[in-house]
């Protein structure tokens, strides 16, 4: 990816943040159990969250190559203060633990919000992670970024942004 399409990316994402009503909530695919089922988000913006469930099923179902095929070739992935600036890095980095924690894992989506215009998309989800890596039991509130963009193929994640905090415990500690 060159400089000036990082910098029409990173430009075309802040004006569909700025110019775009945000809509939509939880995607009724990981809506919680006791969560109503919320409107899905509308046109463009369903088929790229259509593309985020992909991969995260794909990812769930230790589906790497499906995952990875999902991924645009320049995709920069921001988790925990680093950076995996291609589809080779992260594949061969992270791709494999995270498809080993998330098909042990229950992940739900909370809230879902989004737009797309001009062939680019945002999908901004918040949601929460269970699950258990060893002995150690993890319960983390989660957010999560991505930037698609509308190929011939369908549409490509081109950047992920996750983090991740504790979630409240019974006594409101974190």
């Amino acid at each position: 990816m060159t400089p000036d399409t990082r910098g029409l990316i990173a430009a075309l994402a802040i004006s569909v943040l700025i110019s775009s009503p945000i809509a939509g909530t939880a995607h009724p695919a990981h809506s919680a159990p006791n969560q109503p089922a919320a409107s899905a988000l509308s046109g463009e913006a369903a088929a790229a969250a259509a593309t985020v469930d992909a991969f995260h099923s794909a990812v769930k179902a230790r589906d790497v190559a499906r995952a990875a095929a999902l991924l645009d070739d320049d995709i920069v992935v921001f988790e925990a203060g680093g950076a995996e600036r291609s589809r080779a890095a992260y594949a061969a980095g992270h791709l494999a633990a995270d498809a080993q924690f998330e098909a042990a894992a229950t992940a739900t989506v909370q809230r879902r919000v989004g737009s797309a215009a001009g062939g680019m998309a945002w999908i901004a989800t918040e949601g929460r992670v269970q699950g258990r890596s060893g002995e150690k039991v993890i319960d983390r509130l989660t957010t999560e970024t991505m930037l698609l963009r509308q190929t011939s193929a369908g549409w490509r994640i081109v950047h992920v942004h996750w983090s991740s905090r504790a979630a409240p415990t019974a006594s409101g500690a974190r």
